[in-house]
């Protein structure tokens, strides 16, 4: 029933609630006294306020004293028992019940700014409250005074709207203004100015004082400047805005005056002595119900709908912040992942390409050759996982078209597996069916990822019997069976089969080392290339893993007829690093080529304005000036020196990047680290691209 301490303190003190009900009981006997009725008992809707917005002591206080006000009003009055007494026990009654129904049905917090909280209290909290008081008093005057039947029922009838109506404008409207705290915090709660709030009180209290001291005016005329309060205005202001109505239209109704007057009344001989005016009250009591049921209502709706758009439109802001922190972040991750590639690839780059190196020397011992040929293994798996690692973290871009050859992807993704096979003594078959030995269109690096994974893991997990990888197309897409005769998949992991980082065996006995995201890879690649893949799986008799991407067939060109005269390439090394640079030199001499170094762009484009070169290796991350802007500085030169094929040779081995360096002019992108085969793969495709480029320049 009592308000729980630990709340926080708000509205007016206790003693203002005693001074309240004090007005109220002086307004109720002036009104008793001046016309012999009055229209509204407004102290129980004070008490009831107390109730239920002080705490437990001063709720009790309050209570105490206002009874002991409302005796001494009795009094005063000249009461009789039992009503000297009677009326107390009945108000504080009425006081009691509503406020317990009111915090059962309607809250702890009974805050009324909420439309259903606000029907809850007047419906379920203040009418029965008052309707078992009022049916009380009328069957204690029935008994004291003999009421008839007709005059009990509208005793009980103007009573009943009396109190209620004092409970639902006085006790909403106190609430109200001792949370008016909230409704300043709430912006969109008014968006109205202190001056139209004046003009719109202004308006309705000469609304108001027309109406009713006309009496052929139309009472609810009192509702449109009502209702642009209660739009334009919040609760609180609402509820004062009532008050105003009451007084001005009470004081017009008790004088004779306003539209009340002109209802008709029945003739009814047992209410002869009861004062026409009286008499009268019932349609007042039905317009001040309606104008409350409709204002207070409306008021809290409005004020409920801002502070849904208000928070609505936190909620919109705070969606662009967390989507512009999220765009951020990634742009964040991307400038990482690509730092990281470039920081990762630059010492690998080292390492697996003085392997390939020394893998070409004739004159190491054979002691020394395995052991070359580890570090080159070794370096070229720490570089798949690296890739895998970099291609899982930053999910999916654009699909690339490049040429290739199946045949060709197939010998260089099953690379390392085939040293693995022949470690084991496991047979590794390839069938390329003839339909598949073409050329075709497609995403290269996508596609030997995947290719990769999936004969790394059936060489892995096959310890007897063969591997065998099978390549089909149909004239649209590419279908690759990868099957094994080893260990099979337990069904029970088969549903995480395709999760990232997971393993059949995660114990510290394992036997098949990996990182877990081998699978997961070639799921979302064969997926971001618009195909699917499936497994067939028996324990203890192998696996066999099929997937079909769509891959279409490229028209070859005819190769340009060599020239008769041969010479030396020459050919220009763009590199920061000066093991890259001489790594790219043995590399190139090899081939009996002429090399130039420079060490960063702005000597690059000094060496190029100066030498007629036949090819040029770009890094890209360099001091001074970087190589794409290397690049446009030599194209912008003029012929022939402008036309030189440039190859990127970069750390940076994002899919993006490729496409920045093609954007500056680039013919060819080649991710670091490099060997011979690579090398010279990605030299023919750039000499290709470029002599296309003067085709079509031409």
């Amino acid at each position: 029933m009592f308000r729980h301490d630990a709340g926080r303190e708000a509205g007016p003190p206790p003693v203002a609630y005693v001074l309240l009900f004090v007005i109220c009981l002086l307004l109720g006997q002036w009104s008793t006294e001046t016309f012999q009725a009055v229209i509204v008992w407004p102290a129980n809707g004070v008490m009831l306020a107390a109730l239920l917005q002080l705490r437990r002591r001063q709720a009790i206080a309050v209570l105490l004293a206002c009874a002991l006000l409302n005796l001494g009003s009795n009094v005063l009055r000249g009461d009789n028992p039992p009503f000297l007494w009677a009326n107390v026990a009945l108000n504080l009654g009425q006081v009691l019940v509503a406020g317990l129904l009111a915090r059962r049905l309607g809250g702890a917090a009974l805050d009324m700014r909420r439309p259903r909280r606000l029907f809850a209290f007047a419906l379920l909290a203040a009418a029965p409250a008052v309707m078992l008081s009022t049916t009380v008093a009328v069957g204690l005057g029935t008994w004291v005074r003999g009421y008839t039947p007709v005059m009990a029922g509208f005793v009980w009838q103007h009573m009943f709207g009396m109190e209620l109506l004092g409970l639902l404008i006085v006790t909403p409207t106190l609430l109200l203004l001792a949370r008016i705290h909230r409704f300043s915090l709430d912006r969109a709660a008014s968006t109205a100015g202190v001056a139209e709030a004046a003009a719109l009180f202004l308006l309705l209290g000469a609304v108001t004082a027309w109406v009713f001291s006309q009496p052929a005016a139309m009472a609810f005329a009192v509702l449109p400047p009502l209702m642009l309060i209660a739009f334009r205005l919040s609760p609180p202001w609402t509820a004062l805005a009532l008050i105003v109505v009451t007084l001005i239209s009470g004081i017009g109704t008790l004088t004779g005056h306003g539209p009340i007057m002109l209802a008709a009344v029945p003739d009814v001989a047992e209410l002869a002595s009861v004062p026409l005016r009286m008499r009268q009250m019932g349609a007042y009591y039905v317009f001040l119900l309606v104008t409350v049921l409709t204002a207070l209502p409306l008021s809290t709706l409005m004020s409920q709908r801002s502070r849904l758009v208000e928070r609505l439109q936190a909620k919109h802001a705070a969606a662009i912040e967390a989507q512009a922190r999220a765009e951020r972040s990634d742009a964040a991750k991307s400038r990482f992942l690509a730092l990281m590639s470039h920081e990762m690839r630059t010492p690998l780059n080292g390492i697996a390409g003085y392997a390939d190196l020394l893998s070409r020397r004739r004159d190491l011992s054979p002691e020394v050759m395995p052991q070359v040929e580890a570090i080159s293994r070794s370096g070229e798996a720490m570089l798949m996982l690296v890739e895998d690692v970099l291609e899982f973290s930053r999910g999916g871009e654009e699909i690339a078209s490049e040429r290739l050859t199946v045949a060709e992807l197939l010998h260089e993704a099953a690379a390392p597996a085939r040293i693995n096979a022949e470690a084991k003594g496991l047979p590794l078959y390839f069938d390329v069916e003839p339909a598949a030995l073409g050329v075709f269109s497609g995403d290269r690096r996508r596609l030997r990822q995947v290719l990769h994974h999936l004969i790394s893991n059936a060489v892995k997990f096959t310890d007897r019997g063969e591997v065998r990888v099978t390549a089909a197309h149909d004239g649209v897409n590419l279908t690759v069976v990868v099957s094994d005769t080893g260990c099979g998949i337990d069904p029970a992991f088969m549903p995480r089969l395709f999760d990232a980082f997971a393993q059949s065996d995660d114990s510290l006995r394992r036997e098949h080392m990996g990182a877990g995201v081998g699978l997961p890879l070639a799921l979302a690649q064969v997926r971001r290339m618009g195909g699917r893949i499936d497994v067939v799986s028996t324990p203890g008799a192998g696996s066999t893993f099929t997937f079909s991407i769509p891959l279409a067939t490229m028209v070859e060109q005819a190769e340009p007829v060599p020239s008769d005269v041969e010479r030396a390439m020459r050919v220009l090394i763009v590199d920061d690093h000066p093991v890259n640079r001489e790594m790219m030199r043995l590399m190139l001499a090899a081939a009996d080529c002429e090399t130039v170094e420079a060490t960063d762009g702005l000597e690059a484009v000094q060496r190029a304005r100066e030498g007629d070169f036949d090819l040029i290796l770009m890094d890209v991350r360099m001091p001074h000036l970087d190589g794409l802007a290397a690049t446009e500085r030599i194209r912008a030169l003029a012929m022939p020196v402008s036309s030189a094929p440039i190859l990127a040779v970069t750390a940076d081995a994002m899919p993006e990047d490729a496409v920045r360096c093609r954007k500056a002019g680039m013919d060819g992108h080649l991710a670091k680290p490099i060997t011979h085969v690579r090398l010279y793969a990605a030299i023919d495709q750039a000499m290709q691209a470029a002599a296309t480029r003067m085709e079509q320049a031409a």
